[in-house]
């Protein structure tokens, strides 16, 4: 194995405009991946306009000045491409893999919906996607047992205020109440060449693509009035557990308990991951083998734990579990919270062992991929301000010792900072 976490070269530079350019050459395939990740997600948005980010993501494909309505789609699958994009508290990315004779197009593209989306934005467009995302919120959130544990969660973990306290698919009626001018400028605002680090991985060189965003980004104008991002790394503590109970349409109960941790990208972030590997991936897990293998209270293929990547606030710890026939929520909730008090008694070494090889098995999973590689860059470089920054990820996991996976469950994993979330289904509710 490397020595490093990321043994292909890095080159970047910026242009005038404020465009930060990541290139990451490798000449194994003819292939590239171009990802273009914009400072701009759900915490950025101020009150009065929760979910513009993600609606964003909608309407990026839905023209601009040179490209017609869903033709930046069919020009990168026309030339043997994917795309997508997604959108999260932090920040909006924009991601297209295709053949590498094709990078032209896809820089291309980026650059006129980046410059050109406001001037081709209709009322018509926005209405329609409008209506998208409130479907979507029906369908991810409303009409799914369990959907709606992440729209509970943050409220319980973020007070009022925090800009992690919604979720980034929002309010319908901030949605419905906004104008198209208010999108409009919420588009040149954030969607700006000095607010986006392009990134480019596969078989391209770093002339090659710098000279490419300088003919296709290099004349896009700077915004210089980005309004400072809130910072949520401080949290007003609450000073005892708070709890949500929701009766709803599900199968069984199911129970979230989760706590505040450390920001994405710094070595408490690092023991963490470790500490919800060990704690709940796969069948060697704490967790299964506890509560799944062992006291029978959780059906195995639900209790999970993993922490969210959040790089501007304590990161939640989520822990989850769903009972099995016959089981209450009490019953499992203390199951959960036995095992999770345990830990801070201390871990295995081959519980820490197994974790490691689990982490470092997903890691070059994920770089094995050129798109893979170009987020994970995008990822280091817009919120840790150097994509060189991914080699450290996977060191910083391997140099985790057991004795401080238990500090921090013994520091952090403390009741009285404990959100938790409780669904029970209708039928238990009526015959209680």
């Amino acid at each position: 194995m490397p020595e490093t976490g990321y043994p292909w070269p890095i080159e970047t530079t910026r242009l005038d405009n404020g465009l930060r350019v990541v290139v990451s050459e490798d000449r194994s395939a003819p292939v590239v991946a171009v990802n273009l990740w914009y400072d701009v997600g759900s915490r950025h948005e101020p009150d009065g306009q929760t979910g513009f980010a993600h609606l964003f993501e909608h309407l990026m494909f839905e023209g601009s000045v040179n490209v017609a309505k869903t033709e930046h789609m069919k020009l990168v699958q026309g030339s043997g491409g994917s795309l997508n994009a997604t959108t999260n508290p932090d920040r909006t990315n924009y991601f297209e893999t295709l053949p590498s004779e094709h990078l032209a197009l896809a820089l291309w593209l980026e650059a006129d919906r980046m410059g050109g989306l406001v001037p081709a934005l209709t009322q018509e467009t926005l209405d329609n996607q409008r209506e998208v995302v409130k479907n979507e919120r029906r369908q991810r959130y409303e009409n799914v047992p369990y959907g709606d544990a992440w729209l509970r969660l943050l409220p319980l973990l973020y007070p009022p205020g925090h800009p992690y306290h919604h979720a980034t698919i929002g309010s319908m009626a901030d949605l419905n109440a906004a104008d198209l001018a208010t999108f409009q400028a919420f588009h040149t605002t954030y969607y700006a060449p000095n607010n986006a680090v392009l990134t480019v991985a596969g078989d391209a060189s770093a002339d090659e693509v710098f000279a490419l965003a300088e003919r296709y980004f290099g004349k896009l104008v700077p915004q210089p009035d980005i309004p400072p991002a809130p910072d949520g790394r401080v949290v007003p503590a609450t000073g005892s557990p708070v709890r949500e109970t929701v009766t709803a349409d599900v199968p069984a109960p199911r129970v979230y308990l989760t706590h505040r941790t450390h920001p994405f990208g710094g070595p408490g972030y690092d023991t963490l991951t470790v500490l919800a590997t060990l704690l709940g991936s796969g069948r060697g897990s704490r967790l299964y083998q506890r509560l799944a293998d062992g006291a029978r209270l959780a059906q195995p293929d639900s209790v999970g734990a993993f922490g969210v990547d959040l790089a501007y606030a304590p990161a939640p710890l989520i822990v989850t579990a769903t009972a099995r026939d016959g089981v209450t929520a009490e019953q499992l909730e203390a199951g959960l919270v036995e095992v999770l008090d345990g830990l801070a008694d201390g871990v295995t070494g081959a519980e820490l062992d197994r974790a490691k090889a689990l982490l470092t098995t997903g890691w070059w999973r994920q770089l094995a991929s050129v798109d893979g590689r170009a987020d994970i860059l995008g990822r280091h470089a817009t919120q840790l301000g150097d994509p060189a920054r991914a080699a450290d990820r996977l060191p910083g996991w391997l140099a985790v010792t057991a004795e401080q996976v238990t500090a921090l469950a013994a520091e952090l994993l403390r009741p009285e900072d404990r959100a938790t979330l409780t669904y029970l289904p209708e039928t238990q509710e009526e015959a209680s």
